[in-house]
């Protein structure tokens, strides 16, 4: 049954999927905008760290007045009112009876940790916007979620679901998919807050996450969750990255398909190919039969075939995913176990003894993804860990960092969801 007959049903029944959003930036303005156009589904109750940038955001869209609550029964009855509850206390939005799911909007890898986490304890089936929290502790997380009997999900609109989907597709046709690629249009591993001021400000984003996008940190961690997804691993560190300014289609003779094959399939980026933004999977027939019917559906001569979605919608896709998990109990992305593919640390100028590490998309470090095991064979630091860690040696530019030359901070909840990670899958070193 497709998600625009369930919202069909849900409509005619007067029984909406209801589900709450943490994170009202710039993605959860958006996602919350949706309540404007959608019918059987909608965003009905909102945290947010600041508690009046959550009212200001609900009431600057037209969908206020929003009402401060701070219990999950006062939430609930908000609700019911026909209003918009705000809170900034994620244990409210989490305490709810009425919120069929919860989506994680806030890309905060400490702050998504612990409200996830939550979410989980309190039975919420979660949607995850957060590709630098999937990628950290994706494996775990999913792992207590089934075990929970709960939906633990990426989300549609990102690149890394698309491509999801897009695999799945090819496999349901008896293909084998062979590499699964992201398309960009700039990477510039020292780019840096100030360098994207002026491009975040035309967007209404923030400079630090407009930095991760251009120096390869964000599509570090929207394709290492592919890889955990898929058991695809990197073919190097840091992935090819092959700049090409044709057409996607023309990756077909740029890999090497015995290679790829030994690999078990990769994950990768392109830089600068028409269409984009979107997606790519390239795969090989099993036959020749399937290869004769491919090449008269005009996929070429093989051996490799392109397959790609020249877009990717972000919040406008938000509800659809989160129908996706209420009706169906569907995963859309996440981890099929073990982790596969790690984000790595790598020094983005010179650093000193004695710094304290910033932010993603900051001046100091960005992100490369390495597969699991050398991640841990070798004790390197994953990105998704790096915020607030104090430096315990010099490190060149570009060199990247180990776990021994940090001190980590104290109480993170992620370094200790990183940590029950590392211990439950320890066996896959060796792998």
């Amino acid at each position: 049954m497709s998600v625009s007959i369930a919202l069909e049903r849900r409509v005619a029944d007067d029984r909406p999927i209801l589900f709450g959003l943490f994170g009202a930036g710039f993605m959860g303005r958006g996602i919350l905008n949706q309540n404007k156009h959608l019918k059987g589904v909608r965003c009905a109750a909102v945290c947010n760290r600041s508690v009046e940038k959550a009212v200001a955001t609900v009431e600057d869209l037209g969908l206020g007045p929003a009402v401060v609550v701070s219990s999950g029964e006062e939430l609930d009855l908000v609700i019911e009112s026909g209003k918009i509850p705000v809170t900034s206390d994620p244990q409210v939005l989490c305490e709810s009876a009425l919120l069929d799911c919860v989506v994680e909007a806030t890309g905060n890898v400490d702050y998504g940790a612990t409200v996830v986490s939550l979410a989980l304890d309190h039975s919420k089936h979660t949607v995850l916007m957060n590709a630098e929290l999937d990628a950290t502790v994706g494996p775990l997380l999913a792992r207590k979620a089934r075990e929970a009997g709960l939906v633990y999900t990426g989300c549609g609109g990102d690149q890394p679901a698309v491509q999801m989907d897009l695999y799945r597709f090819v496999q349901s046709m008896g293909l084998r998919p062979l590499v699964c690629g992201n398309i960009k249009g700039l990477q510039d591993r020292y780019r840096n807050p100030e360098t994207q001021k002026s491009f975040a400000r035309q967007w209404g984003q923030t400079p630090s996450m407009v930095t991760s996008f251009a120096d390869g940190t964000k599509i570090s961690f929207e394709q290492a969750i592919v890889a955990n997804a898929t058991g695809m691993k990197v073919a190097t560190r840091g992935m090819t990255g092959i700049e090409h300014e044709g057409h996607v289609d023309d990756l077909v003779d740029l890999y090497d398909l015995e290679e790829l094959r030994r690999l078990g399939g990769v994950v990768d980026y392109v830089i600068g190919p028409r269409p984009s933004p979107g997606v790519y999977v390239l795969a090989e027939a099993r036959d020749q039969i399937q290869a004769h019917y491919l090449k008269y559906g005009k996929l070429g001569d093989g051996p490799l075939y392109s397959f790609y979605v020249p877009y990717h919608l972000t919040v406008l896709e938000v509800a659809n995913t989160v129908v996706r998990v209420v009706e169906y109990g569907e995963e859309v992305i996440a981890p099929q176990a073990r982790p596969v593919v790690d984000v790595i640390t790598a020094a983005k100028r010179a650093l000193r003894s004695g710094e304290i590490i910033d932010g993603l998309g900051g001046y100091m470090t960005y992100g490369l993804c390495e597969n699991h095991p050398i991640t841990a064979s070798q004790k390197l630091l994953p990105m998704g860990l790096a915020e607030g860690c104090t430096l315990k040696r010099d490190i060149d530019r570009d060199e990247v960092i180990g776990v021994e030359d940090v001190e980590f901070p104290e109480g993170t909840m992620i370094h200790r969801l990183r940590a029950e990670q590392d211990d439950l899958f320890a066996d896959t070193v060796s792998r």
